[in-house]
């Protein structure tokens, strides 16, 4: 496979990414978007804030093309612990996917100009694993992304029971309400019945 179309499958999958990740929020209000759902207070929004800036940090100053003149407080080395995971009353949802996709297209450019073997330098890993390829970064962002597409499916189906990858495409067996609670108690039953036997 030429480096062209290899970029464009890596691409496509975090587009992929991307896009499910922000469909999360549509039709959401905002408590919903920012109430923290699990006891380390991961949110919906804040999920998008942290893959902004992973796709900034990333794409961005490993390659040499920072994004920000001034890097706002939360993107800064000594900002409070777990800035990047929750969003603050005076931060719009419109701000923060807005934020995203312009990360998306500062990204895109670093994917498209560069060579997959071009080398950068990630400042925040140790100093002896610092040094990869756009290649290793594209990978590894894919997976990020992925992973936290992933836990806002979870999230949002704790909120209204939706789920999937994207509108109409839910992955899921079909099965009225009735058919998921009957399945959801068998599970049960068969957790209580393992009790045990480890």
């Amino acid at each position: 496979m030429n480096e062209s179309k290899e970029k464009a499958v890596l691409l496509r999958y975090l587009q992929a990414a991307r896009d499910a990740l922000l469909w999360k929020l549509d039709g959401l209000s905002e408590y919903d978007i920012r109430r923290p759902l699990t006891p380390t207070g991961t949110n919906l929004l804040g999920l998008v804030k942290h893959v902004a800036g992973v796709e900034l940090g990333y794409f961005g100053d490993t390659f040499g093309r920072p994004f920000f003149d001034e890097p706002p407080l939360w993107f800064a080395a000594d900002a409070e612990l777990n800035a990047d995971m929750w969003a603050d009353a005076d931060e719009s949802r419109e701000q923060i996917v807005g934020l995203y996709r312009q990360a998306w297209k500062h990204s895109d450019t670093t994917i498209e100009t560069l060579a997959l073997d071009t080398i950068g330098r990630v400042a925040w890993w140790p100093e002896d694993r610092r040094e990869v390829t756009l290649h290793h970064v594209l990978v590894r962002v894919i997976a990020d992304t992925h992973r936290h597409a992933g836990h806002a499916d979870i999230l949002r189906e704790s909120i209204d029971g939706a789920v999937g990858m994207w509108e109409g495409n839910d992955g899921m067996p079909s099965g009225d309400p009735s058919w998921w609670e009957k399945h959801r108690s068998r599970l049960e039953r068969i957790a209580r019945e393992s009790v045990g036997r480890d």
